[in-house]
């Protein structure tokens, strides 16, 4: 293998389905600022708002996601920033 040409935060993370709770460890560079242990090991923890395990194409299942709601807390978190750019 070549030396030098992977990345020096290259390490065990545990990544968690937020939709149902499934966990799985895999090597990543991706950068959180929570942590959880696992086994007895503490591991870094960045969640996922859907993942193989809850995604309809690979479950079977239709599922609705809420991209009306997401959109709403965005339009009520910038209300104000939005109106004061109309007047």
């Amino acid at each position: 293998m070549k030396k030098s040409i992977h990345p020096s935060d290259y390490r065990v993370v545990a990544f968690k389905d937020m939709s149902n709770e499934v966990m799985f460890l895999t090597r990543s560079t991706v950068q959180t600022r929570e942590t959880i242990e696992i086994g007895g090991i503490v591991y870094p923890l960045y969640k996922l708002e859907i993942s193989n395990t809850s995604h309809p194409f690979y479950t079977g299942k239709m599922k609705l996601v809420d991209t009306a709601g997401r959109v709403d807390k965005f339009m009520n978190r910038y209300k104000k920033h939005l109106d004061s750019k109309k007047s």
